[in-house]
């Protein structure tokens, strides 16, 4: 899996003129889900992206989490994050797990995001056009790829 994380002050995806999932101040991620993606990722990865230390402190240090800030969560599947470029000048997808595979690795690694949060996310609607509007605050981006465990 790979994920895009951004700290924000507020975050709304749509979906044919309706809002499907909105939250103020917390995280937005963008997932994008390999064939290959196991329970192990799925696990590691809810834990990185809730222990990752990107809310300010008191001395407005980042020194405190997502679920320590008490913010919300949007998570939003994009299988784009695996756009490979190498050859010619149209992306190659063949990372990303074909729709029938993603769908359920999202759906797992949504509820296990939700159950480690403690409080329900909010969520796109896989395999939709989708309009996604935050306002990232900070800006702060981090990138994560379960394969590299950086």
């Amino acid at each position: 899996m790979r994920a895009v994380i951004q700290r924000v002050s507020q975050a709304s995806v749509t979906v044919k003129s309706r809002v499907v999932g909105q939250i103020s101040a917390g995280l937005t991620i963008l997932l994008a889900v390999e064939e290959s993606d196991t329970e192990s990722e799925i696990e590691w990865l809810s834990g990185k992206i809730l222990r990752l230390r990107v809310f300010d402190d008191e001395a407005g240090v980042m020194n405190r989490s997502g679920t320590e800030a008490g913010g919300g969560i949007l998570l939003i599947s994009q299988f784009t994050l695996f756009a490979s470029t190498r050859k010619g000048n149209r992306p190659s997808y063949l990372r990303a797990a074909p729709p029938e595979i993603a769908i359920g690795i999202f759906k797992r690694f949504a509820r296990r995001l939700e159950a480690d949060f403690g409080k329900r996310i909010e969520l796109g609607e896989f395999g939709a056009h989708m309009e996604v509007s935050l306002v990232n605050y900070g800006p702060v981006t981090v990138i994560i790829d379960t394969k590299l465990r950086e």
